[in-house]
C-alpha cells in the first residue's frame, strides 16, 4: 500500500513552492514551444504553396510588363514576389534619379546601376531570411535550458525529500527510493519540453536554409530579367535553372562596349 501512494500526484502534494514554480516554468515553456511549432509549421506550408504558384506563373513571363503585373497581382504574399518587388523598386529609383545625381557635397555617385540592383536584391534576400528567423531564438532557448530547469527541480526535490526523511528518522531503502524517484520526474519533464523544441529548431533551420538558397537563385533570374529583359524563369524547389550573376554582368558590359564602339 505504501508503494501505491507514490507517484506524480504524491510528488505534487509533497513538494514546496520552489518545486511548483519549476513545474510551472516547464509547463509555460512547453506551451510556448508547441505554439511556435504550430504557427511556424502553418506559415511554412502557406509560404510553400504560394511560392510554388508564383514561381509557376513567373516561368511563363516573357516581358517586364507581365512580370510587374504578376508582382502587383500577388500583393507580395510570398518571399519571391517581395524579392521581385525589390528589384522593380530599385529600377524605379534609378530612373527617378537618372541625370539628377549630385556631383558635389555628401554622398556618392553610383558607378554602375548593376551594382545598385544587385545590392537591392541581396538586401531583399537578407530581409526575408530575417523574417524566417522569427521565433527560432525562442525555440533554441527552450531546447537548451529546459533540461537544466528540470534538473534543478530534481535536485531541489531530492533535497526536500531527504529533509523529510531526516526529520522522520527513517532511512530505510523503501523510504528513500520513493521520494528520490518522484524527484526524477522533474528531469523527465525537462526532457519532454526540450526534445520537441530541439527537433523543431533543426527542422525549421533546414527549411529556412533551403528557402534562402532558392531565393538567391531566384534573385539571379530577376537580375537577368531586369537587366537584359530576358525571362529566364524562376528556380523552383529542387531545380537548378540558374544564371550566374557574373555571366549576366559580363553580357551587359559586352553590350555596352559594342554600343560605344558603334558610336
Amino acid at each position: 500500500m505504501a508503494e501505491s501512494s507514490q507517484g506524480f500526484a504524491h510528488f505534487l502534494a509533497q513538494t514546496d513552492a520552489v518545486g511548483l514554480c519549476v513545474l510551472a516554468i516547464l509547463t509555460a515553456m512547453s506551451f510556448l514551444s508547441w505554439y511556435l511549432i504550430v504557427v511556424k509549421l502553418w506559415r511554412t506550408v502557406v509560404i510553400r504553396v504560394r511560392s510554388r504558384a508564383f514561381i509557376a506563373d513567373f516561368r511563363r513571363v516573357h516581358h517586364l510588363v507581365d512580370a510587374e503585373r504578376l508582382q502587383i497581382a500577388t500583393g507580395g504574399n510570398n518571399p519571391f514576389a517581395r524579392l521581385l518587388g525589390e528589384g522593380f523598386q530599385a529600377c524605379q529609383s534609378l530612373r527617378e534619379t537618372d541625370g539628377t545625381r549630385k556631383t558635389e557635397g555628401p554622398g556618392f555617385e553610383v558607378a554602375s546601376p548593376d551594382d545598385y540592383v544587385s545590392a537591392a536584391l541581396a538586401h531583399g534576400v537578407a530581409r526575408e531570411a530575417s523574417r524566417m528567423e522569427s521565433g527560432m531564438t525562442s525555440l533554441a532557448s527552450i531546447a537548451s535550458t529546459a533540461p537544466f530547469v528540470g534538473l534543478f527541480g530534481t535536485v531541489w526535490g531530492i533535497f526536500h525529500a531527504l529533509q523529510g526523511i531526516a526529520s522522520s528518522a527513517q532511512a530505510s531503502l523503501d523510504k528513500v527510493a520513493g521520494p528520490v524517484g518522484e524527484a526524477l520526474i522533474m528531469t523527465a519533464c525537462g526532457l519532454f519540453v526540450s526534445i520537441p523544441a530541439l527537433l523543431a529548431y533543426n527542422a525549421f533551420t533546414r527549411l529556412n536554409r533551403n528557402l534562402i538558397g532558392e531565393l538567391e537563385r531566384f534573385a539571379h533570374s530577376v537580375f537577368g530579367l531586369l537587366g537584359l529583359g530576358l525571362a529566364m524563369g524562376g528556380a523552383t524547389p529542387g531545380e537548378s535553372q540558374v544564371v550566374e550573376l557574373s555571366t549576366v554582368t559580363g553580357r551587359a558590359d559586352g553590350a555596352k562596349a559594342k554600343a560605344e564602339g558603334a558610336r
